[in-house]
């Protein structure tokens, strides 16, 4: 009998020290964020008491929550704490169930003032899945619901980690100086889950693409060629496969936990003040899609565990700056505690968040140091510029305009007052959530070029895609697998290669090298890194002009996309320069003298170093 109750007493105490999973699992010494809640998951543990005896660390409270299964614990780090490892002590009735260790970590030097992307950068944007798989041993993970198939646009095609390490030689050789990668965390789905917009762990470097380890050591190879790592991160949402979602913590975990309403998707509910209550609340609060819980911010331990996870990220792997998705679709109020909290762990930290919108009222509202007539402050440095993205293909695909076919860019750009600090946009010519930049303005190759040049010398911080320095298209508008189509010589046996140059036509090969040639000169030229900008209403023959510089460089950049030769009364610019003077042709590296006038060629870009 003493054994049988032995063994039901053992078996007792196995049940509540099944403790599966404490997150955040580590941290650091010396942090500005030095009191963190850690999630404690496991079967029936809400009953344990958990305790700390380590110099420097102590809790400080201990939440219980409907599920019992869940125990939020607050750990303050003071001062005093050294690195080492952490023993977090889980009894019942003052016996030990279970001993967790939690180790604390020095951080790297100058963690804190770390750089991050400016508009000195240049930044590649791969999905990684579609970009190369060089572990093909990796592309059907055990315990992974979706498995590869190469042929299914909306499927997984197995690209990976060490595709992207095995072509940093080829990025730094186009001018990249940042790689923006599409989530990389676990998104185990039943399907359609090779974007990563759908996490399933926050914490963990989805296996088919590689391991947490991997994505280090990607970092740490870039980072030898002067390359920075941007984390794509989601706070409004994760998938429907997740632990927490299957599971529940609390009754209002999610919104709309019960009836699963999707959002309206109507961004202007936000600033509306005609807006009532429920379409705002429908925006923030719908479900994105009914595979994409909508996470509560407004619950603490949901915003302690978002916040404590970007934080996390940053410094276990040294990023250098992170990409926020659906930005305004989370709650304002925790998006603006997010955005401070990491800059306050960071103070030189660009954070970019991805407004989609075309209304520069929408997007200006979140940017830090905006005042807004509601009294709303978010501290979100970035915003991405849709609307310049869309102004430029109406202008490039415009042929007859009383005014000036690139009037939508000149006025677009006119509107910057409304931004607190213009200059740090992010620019570019397409996306993955976009139709291909080519196919947007018909194929046409010289005005391809034209785009090139003002997005490699516009104010802002540019983005480019993977593949729009090869002229990648999609033939299918709205497809979203063609848009993400696979980087050529990502596979074993491509039929074209983008490195080797096996199968490239001549235009592709010309522009693969038009962009390195741009980029790479880029990286170089202070006037366009940190320079000022004008800019001249294009109604002088149809050509866009306008100027970068400080007070020891000027760059004049003139686009013509007009079908003749165009020749430029220069007394036209002398507010920013003589109407002769001395210039470099920066794509072909000539010297020039301009005397009074220039000829532009037909469909053509000019970037004019004045000396």
């Amino acid at each position: 009998m003493k054994k049988i109750l032995l063994l039901l007493t053992l078996f007792s105490f196995s049940t509540h020290s099944q403790i599966k999973r404490i997150e955040p699992s580590n941290w650091w010494i010396g942090m500005h964020l030095n009191e963190i809640t850690l999630l404690v998951y496991g079967d029936a543990i809400n009953s344990l008491e958990p305790s700390i005896q380590y110099k420097g660390v102590s809790i400080t409270k201990v939440d219980q929550v409907e599920n019992p299964n869940y125990l939020f614990i607050t750990v303050n780090i003071n001062q005093s704490a050294e690195p080492g490892k952490v023993k977090i002590n889980f009894k019942k009735n003052d016996k030990l169930i279970s001993t967790k260790e939690f180790p604390l970590l020095s951080r790297e030097k100058e963690s804190a003032n770390r750089a991050s992307f400016t508009q000195k950068d240049a930044i590649l944007l791969i999905v990684p899945d579609r970009f190369a798989n060089d572990n093909p041993k990796n592309d059907n993970a055990i315990g992974y619901l979706e498995k590869a198939n190469r042929t299914n646009e909306s499927g997984r095609h197995g690209g990976d980690i060490q595709g992207i390490i095995n072509r940093l030689d080829y990025i730094q050789s186009l001018g990249y100086t940042q790689i923006w990668n599409t989530p990389l965390v676990e998104n185990n789905m039943p399907k359609y889950s090779y974007h990563g917009y759908a996490a399933t762990d926050f914490y963990k470097i989805d296996s088919r693409f590689g391991t947490n380890d991997d994505f280090k050591k990607l970092v740490t190879e870039a980072k030898k060629r002067n390359i920075g790592l941007i984390w794509d991160v989601v706070l409004n949402h994760c998938g429907l496969e997740y632990y927490f979602v299957k599971d529940l913590p609390t009754n209002d975990w999610l919104n709309f936990q019960e009836t699963k309403t999707k959002t309206n998707h109507i961004k202007s509910t936000q600033l509306d003040k005609y807006a009532i209550m429920v379409d705002k609340n429908k925006y923030t609060d719908g479900w994105f899609d009914d595979s994409m819980p909508d996470l509560n911010q407004r619950n603490p331990f949901v915003a302690s565990f978002l916040i404590q996870n970007s934080i996390w990220w940053i410094e276990y792997a040294g990023l250098s700056g992170i990409r926020e998705d659906t930005f305004s679709y989370s709650d304002k109020d925790f998006l603006a505690k997010w955005t401070k909290a990491i800059l306050e762990e960071y103070p030189n930290f660009n954070i970019v968040g991805e407004e989609m919108t075309t209304v520069t009222e929408l997007a200006a509202y979140w940017q830090k140091d905006k005042v807004n007539a509601d009294g709303y402050k978010c501290y979100l440095p970035t915003l991405m510029d849709f609307s310049l993205t869309e102004n430029l293909v109406k202008s490039l695909t415009t042929t007859n305009n009383w005014w000036s076919t690139w009037k939508e860019v000149y006025q677009g750009i006119g509107q910057d007052y409304i931004y607190p600090n213009p200059n740090n946009l992010l620019i570019f010519p397409d996306n993955h959530d976009l139709d291909r930049f080519y196919s947007k303005i018909n194929k046409d190759f010289e005005h391809w070029k034209i785009a090139m040049v003002l997005y490699a010398t516009m104010r802002g911080i540019p983005q480019f895609y993977y593949g729009t320095e090869l002229l990648y298209s999609n033939e299918v508008l709205g497809n979203d697998g063609q848009r993400r189509a696979d980087f050529y010589g990502g596979w074993q046996n491509d039929s074209k290669d983008a490195i080797t140059k096996k199968g490239l036509t001549e235009n592709e090969q010309k522009a693969q090298q038009f962009f390195s040639t741009l980029l790479n000169w880029r990286k170089s030229s202070n006037a366009i890194h940190t320079g000022k900008f004008k800019h001249y209403a294009p109604n002088q023959n149809d050509v866009y002009v306008y100027f970068r510089y400080t007070d020891k460089e000027k760059v004049m950049v003139i686009l013509n996309k007009n079908k003749e030769k165009v020749t430029l009364d220069m007394k036209h610019f002398e507010e920013m320069i003589p109407s002769s003077f001395n210039a470099i042709d920066v794509m072909t590296n000539t010297k020039l003298f301009v005397n009074n006038t220039l000829d532009v060629e037909a469909k053509s870009a000019l970037i004019l170093e004045i000396k």
